[in-house]
């Protein structure tokens, strides 16, 4: 039986609505970080507001101290609590089809097939872009790109304000940096590395991820003997080339289509990042109803996202520059 062509949209939005689990999961599969965040529970959606807001602590109680038998314990109003404020980015990727193309496509199955394949497309096209987006510093495209890495965890960490708290004035919001312009050497960077390590580490706080462009890797690797190359289960079902240091996973986003910044090594600590996606804006259709062209014979879906990478821990991330 032919399918009415005026119900196209319907096929449309609903293609994509049932898709949009798998297109979410897609996204955080196609960077390391998200996917190490999914892992950990750290995908956080948010329901509302103007800004993203992410608690966090600032300050120890004034008021711990020891005591003995009927010693007077202070009770003094502490102010440690405070939140970081991110803005709502908003991405998006449309899926188009004509009327040519619905009356080449006649059928049900058939129109399906057709929106599954650009569907695929729209899809690891906004995975691409967003993964681009965790390494940006949230000033690409007009400031409209998610404030990622290197807003988070800069070169000039003392410097600029992020997430609404200026770090030149609050050194609990600066991360750590390692910026020796001699490039790292297999003899060299295995020093370079504890030591950027050391200064994240805070009882059981440390970086559980680490993150390598190309040339940053290799010179990793080589410093490496062979019975040190290992993964376990866990760290081998990232899906990413990935070995360890210390209790780190390594991992490499360089090559062909990575992201990671080259000659640079992103140290982090995944218990203080969060990625937010609005819960009504996760991958879904922006619209059900239908988008049709004014002047030409086609229709638009959209398949939209909104959120961004926050982060409640800055000091406790740290970057190895060798540029």
């Amino acid at each position: 039986m032919a399918f009415a062509n005026p119900n196209i949209s319907d096929i449309v939005a609903t293609t994509i609505q049932n898709r949009s689990g798998k297109i979410a999961d897609n996204v955080t599969d196609n960077n390391a970080l998200l996917k190490v965040l999914s892992k950990r529970g750290n995908v956080r959606p948010f329901s509302g507001g103007n800004v993203i807001l992410q608690e966090l602590s600032f300050a120890e109680n004034g008021n711990v101290g020891y005591y003995s038998g009927y010693d007077l314990l202070p009770v003094a109003a502490q102010d440690v609590i405070s939140a970081a404020e991110y803005s709502i980015k908003q991405a998006a990727s449309p899926v188009v089809i004509s009327g040519l193309e619905e009356l080449q496509n006649s059928g049900k199955e058939q129109i399906i097939d057709l929106l599954e394949g650009r569907i695929q497309v729209a899809e690891a096209s906004l995975a691409n872009l967003l993964a681009n987006g965790v390494y940006s510093d949230g000033t690409g495209s007009g400031g409209k790109q998610i404030t990622g890495l290197n807003a988070a965890v800069p070169v000039a960490p003392a410097t600029g304000v992020y997430g609404g708290i200026d770090r030149a004035t609050f050194a609990f919001w600066r991360s750590q940096i390692d910026n020796d312009a001699a490039a790292a050497t297999p003899s060299t960077i295995q020093g370079i590395f504890n030591a950027l390590y050391a200064s994240q580490c805070r009882g059981s706080d440390y970086p559980d991820l680490i993150v390598l462009d190309s040339v940053t890797w290799a010179t990793f690797m080589a410093s490496l003997q062979a019975n040190q190359r290992f993964q376990d289960a866990d760290t081998a079902d990232l899906g990413f080339p990935t070995v360890r240091f210390m209790g780190s996973n390594v991992v490499l986003d360089g090559g062909i289509g990575g992201n990671c910044p080259a000659n640079t090594a992103f140290f982090l600590n995944t218990k203080y990042l969060f990625w937010r996606p609005h819960s009504k804006r996760n991958m879904v259709p922006l619209s059900p109803s239908k988008r049709y062209s004014v002047n030409q014979d086609a229709e638009v879906q959209i398949i939209a996202f909104a959120g961004n990478l926050t982060c409640s821990g800055a000091q406790f991330q740290g970057r190895w520059d060798g540029n």
